[in-house]
């Protein structure tokens, strides 16, 4: 988009797009190259199930990373949560060359661990943060 909202080329991949649903090979909410998001407008979250879910759809659509967005209940959508498993929070780092710390840091991430099965672990940041992080994985993987 250019500095005025408008779309500078309305047939590029990188817009962020709502796809679709494709039944039971579902490809996710919003496409926002190279992540899939999960929506989930809910009172009882049940992240680590979400992000199975966002994972999976992820590989059904062909992207590499697939993540959950969580609007918090009666709050403004810019106050919403984005979770990342343990291993798309990983491969991310791994992919923008930032140290566990520089990425935390940077993003401002929070960790749940639940109990001893990581696959139930997840990392949180927020919209305007995940926004940057966006950015960033497009600049360094010649998505722009």
């Amino acid at each position: 988009m250019d500095e005025k909202g408008k779309l500078r080329n309305p047939f590029s991949g990188l817009n962020v797009r709502r796809p679709a649903q494709e039944g039971s090979r579902d490809v996710g909410d919003v496409h926002a190259v190279p992540f899939v998001l999960e929506a989930k407008d809910v009172t009882r979250p049940t992240v680590p199930t979400w992000i199975r879910q966002a994972e999976a759809e992820a590989v059904n659509a062909g992207f590499p990373y697939g993540v959950v967005i969580h609007k918090l209940r009666r709050a403004n959508v810019a106050r919403g949560r984005v979770h990342f498993g343990i291993r798309t929070w990983t491969r991310v780092r791994l992919v923008l060359g930032l140290s566990a710390r520089e990425f935390h840091d940077r993003y401002r991430f929070t960790f749940s661990v639940r109990g001893l099965d990581t696959g139930r672990w997840y990392a949180t940041t927020d919209v305007e943060r995940f926004a940057v992080l966006l950015a960033d994985v497009r600049a360094v993987t010649n998505f722009l």
